[in-house]
C-alpha cells in the first residue's frame, strides 16, 4: 500500500482552490494549498519529503506559473508538475512542456479527467514500498509477515495484523478512520466491528511499546480513529 501522496496546489482563485482541495481529499491525497507563487515557492522549499506532485495555475499575482514551474524544477526536477490553466495557445502549452511540466490541462476542464490525469502520472513515478519498515528498535517486514518486537523478538503474524500495520505505518501521523479501516481490510459478511480493532492495536501496544498503557506509537483518536507515529 502506497502512503497518500502529497499534492501542492497552487491557484489564486479560492473557490476553484477550495473545490480542487476537497476532491483531492476525498481521493485521499494530501494537499497543501498556495494561492500566490511566493507562498507556493517558500512552502516548496521547506517540504520534507518533498511533494509528490505539484499543480500550478500560470496567471498568478507576484510571480507567473511559468517563472513557478521553472524554479520548482531548478530545486527539485524530479517532483512532475501538472498545469492547470485558462491560457489555452499552443504557445502556451509547448511553453509550459518545455520548462518541464509533465502534462497541461486548460480551463475550464472536466474534474473526472483531471484526477483521472493525476492518477495516472503518480502510478508511472512511485516507486515501489520498501518491505521493511523500522522505526526505533522495532521492525515490520510485509513480506514475510514477521515483526521484531521492543524485545527484540522476531515474531509471525497474521495477514490481517500486517495488513493493518501497513496501513497505519504508511500514513504516517494520518487519522485513519475505523470505516477506513473495515473497508480496506474485512469483507462486508465479516462483521467487523470498532471492538475488533480496538483488540489488534492493543496487541500492537504489546509487541511495539515501552508502556502499552501510554502508547507513543499506537494512538486512539477518540471517536474517529487510530493513528501511528513513528
Amino acid at each position: 500500500m502506497q502512503k497518500a501522496a502529497h499534492i501542492l496546489l497552487v491557484e489564486d482563485e479560492e473557490s476553484l482552490a477550495k473545490t480542487l482541495a476537497l476532491n483531492l481529499e476525498l481521493e485521499n491525497y494530501v494537499v497543501s494549498l498556495a494561492s500566490n507563487g511566493i507562498t507556493a515557492l517558500e512552502a516548496f522549499k521547506n517540504f520534507n519529503p518533498p511533494a509528490d506532485l505539484v499543480l500550478l495555475d500560470v496567471m498568478m499575482p507576484d510571480m507567473d506559473g511559468f517563472e513557478l514551474c521553472a524554479k520548482f524544477k531548478e530545486l527539485k526536477p524530479e517532483v512532475p508538475v501538472i498545469f492547470l490553466t485558462a491560457k489555452y495557445q499552443s504557445s502556451d502549452k509547448i511553453k509550459g512542456l518545455k520548462l518541464g511540466a509533465d502534462d497541461y490541462i486548460t480551463k475550464p476542464f472536466d474534474l473526472e479527467e483531471v484526477l483521472l490525469r493525476i492518477s495516472n502520472l503518480l502510478k508511472r513515478i512511485q516507486k515501489p514500498i520498501d518491505p521493511i519498515f523500522s522505526f526505533g528498535s522495532c521492525r515490520i517486514d510485509f513480506k514475510t509477515f514477521t515483526i521484531v518486537d521492543i524485545a527484540g523478538v522476531e515474531q509471525s503474524l497474521t495477514k490481517r495484523e500486517i495488513g493493518l500495520l501497513e496501513l497505519l505505518t504508511q500514513n504516517e501521523n494520518k487519522v485513519i478512520s475505523r470505516d477506513e479501516i473495515i473497508d480496506k481490510l474485512w469483507n462486508i459478511n465479516e462483521n467487523a466491528s470498532s471492538r475488533t480493532i480496538d483488540n489488534y492495536i492493543l496487541n500492537f501496544r504489546k509487541h511495539f511499546e515501552l508502556n502499552p498503557k501510554e502508547p507513543q506509537h499506537f494512538l486512539s483518536i477518540r471517536g474517529v480513529g487510530y493513528k501511528f507515529i513513528a
